[in-house]
């Protein structure tokens, strides 16, 4: 399963000195993706969370390709790899507004109880969105 932004454009407050978007951003992008997707898909994070999920990142990878700049127009990628079942592993694609390829990722997230914080099977609900 693979979700798609609308178009973003990058913000000043988003670049370094250069007007290239800082490093630290690329991650906040793919988080955007991913709550985009949980909201097109009618999930709600915060109703997760007000049950008992918790689902923090647990790993994170990105590579740059080319640098986003100050007033760029881009959309973000965001693929399920597999079906889940304790961890939610997303791979990220970023293009630009000339489709050029800008960054690549992958996130895991694993399924958490707030009680113990020890990892838990994803929740069924979650698992029949997915399929």
């Amino acid at each position: 399963m693979k979700f798609t932004t609308e178009l973003i454009k990058v913000r000043y407050c988003e670049t370094d000195q250069m007007h290239f978007v800082h490093h630290s951003n690329y991650l906040k992008y793919f988080e955007l993706a991913r709550l985009e997707w949980l909201s097109y898909l009618k999930i709600s994070y915060a109703e997760m969370e007000s049950q008992g999920i918790l689902m923090p990142v647990v790993s994170a990878s990105l590579k740059y390709i080319k640098p986003l700049i100050f007033g760029d127009i881009f959309n973000v990628t965001v693929i399920l790899k597999k079906k889940p079942k304790a961890t939610l592993d997303f791979d990220y694609k970023i293009l630009n507004q000339k489709k050029e390829l800008i960054s690549v990722g992958f996130t895991s997230l694993a399924f958490l109880s707030p009680k113990t914080k020890l990892p838990m099977r994803c929740p069924k609900f979650l698992l029949e969105k997915f399929n």
